[in-house]
């Protein structure tokens, strides 16, 4: 008799509890890094928290 495996039955129950949350925080981190990225060392001396914090 094989045994139960419990893992693919967690799995499914914790991505159905958890989804939206993965999604939200893919979508941000996304949104994030396109605009960390697009930012220019002109952006950078411009910005008052830049001048702020000297950084």
């Amino acid at each position: 008799m094989p045994k139960f495996d419990p893992w693919p039955v967690f799995f499914r129950r914790e991505w159905n509890r958890n989804w939206p949350f993965l999604v939200g925080f893919a979508i941000t981190g996304t949104i994030l890094t396109k605009f960390s990225l697009g930012l220019t060392e002109e952006d950078a001396k411009n910005s008052p928290f830049v001048q702020r914090h000297k950084r």
